[in-house]
């Protein structure tokens, strides 16, 4: 079986996607963690992003080294190809986690998370009609409805009336962090018919993490360690970004987008499950809500990945 055969086997993209997926999860209690034990405070944006700097830099410090040692060689881009290093640190690492760490900071967490739930959609929506590299299908609408309304159903059991507002700085800036992933995928996938996912993800992650840090040490932002787990949370938490984003990079280059992003319905679940085993004051977020989610989420994922797929007819000249 070569390379490209061996990506496509729908096993591998269905364990690959649920590893990348679980990673994601289990990031959500510990960010958590990692802000407390850096002494972040949520309302601390500057600081919150200098986290996510530090994280993220080293995440691509990581993805570069190992490689670099794999492959007996210094892992750097070609030469053309930095201009698509820069638009990705820019669309995945930059404004992604800018946007997302100051609307997260101005919005409930309930209706974050189902903002955040809107990425899947968006992300197929902007691979079908912007970057035109599949078809979009009434299967393919359905399946998306499913997921987000398994996102939805996960939330339930939190929703109030408080949640039900709009800010341009809580929900607005929500909402252009998922529009900003959702173009990321669509730019991997187009860049990485040229350049390897890893050293795309690598020096993206090390160019938009700098600038994260330096943004929120320009702003007054500041880490405290205050426990011996605070340096290794972050290497967990550089670990979580280094693996999932460059197998994420390699089921995209693949693969048809909607059918690697349809697993990412996977990632509120996977963390509402990881945060009730990890965070005390989240022991009781699991209801009958959670599996009636999953099994929306599942079925959708199901119907995405089990369309037919219609290959586009090329443009009359």
């Amino acid at each position: 079986m070569n390379k490209e055969a061996f990506w496509k086997n729908k096993i591998v993209v269905v364990v690959g996607a649920l590893v990348c997926c679980l990673l994601w999860g289990s990031a959500f209690p510990c960010v958590k963690i990692g802000k407390n034990l850096f002494g972040v405070d949520s309302s601390d944006v500057p600081s919150i992003i200098l986290f996510a700097g530090a994280r993220f830099t080293l995440a691509g410090l990581l993805i570069l080294m190992i490689g670099s040692i794999g492959e007996k060689k210094i892992l750097l881009p070609q030469k053309r190809n930095w201009k698509d290093v820069f638009v990705l640190a820019i669309f995945q690492t930059w404004l992604q986690y800018i946007f997302y760490y100051i609307g997260l900071a101005n919005t409930p967490g309930v209706t974050a998370a189902i903002i955040n739930g809107l990425n899947v959609f968006l992300t197929i929506l902007v691979s079908c009609f912007i970057f035109r590299q599949e078809k979009f299908t009434l299967k393919l609408l359905v399946g998306c409805v499913l997921g987000f309304g398994g996102i939805l159903v996960l939330q339930a059991n939190n929703f109030t009336a408080s949640a039900v507002h709009f800010s341009i700085i809580g929900e607005g800036f929500l909402m252009i962090s998922a529009l900003a992933s959702a173009f990321a995928s669509g730019f991997i996938k187009e860049y990485s018919k040229e350049e390897s996912p890893v050293v795309l993800s690598g020096w993206q992650f090390f160019i938009g993490g700098a600038i994260l840090v330096l943004g929120g040490l320009l702003f007054g932002g500041k880490l405290t360690v205050t426990s011996v787990f605070a340096v290794p949370m972050l290497f967990y938490l550089a670990f979580i970004s280094a693996v999932a984003f460059s197998l994420w990079g390699i089921l995209l280059k693949y693969n048809d987008v909607s059918t690697v992003s349809a697993f990412k319905t996977m990632n509120p679940v996977f963390g509402v499950l990881l945060s009730a085993a990890f965070l005390p004051e989240e022991r009781g977020s699991i209801t009958y809500f959670t599996c009636i989610a999953l099994l929306l989420v599942l079925v959708g994922i199901y119907i995405i990945n089990t369309r037919k797929r219609k290959k586009k007819t090329p443009p009359e000249s």
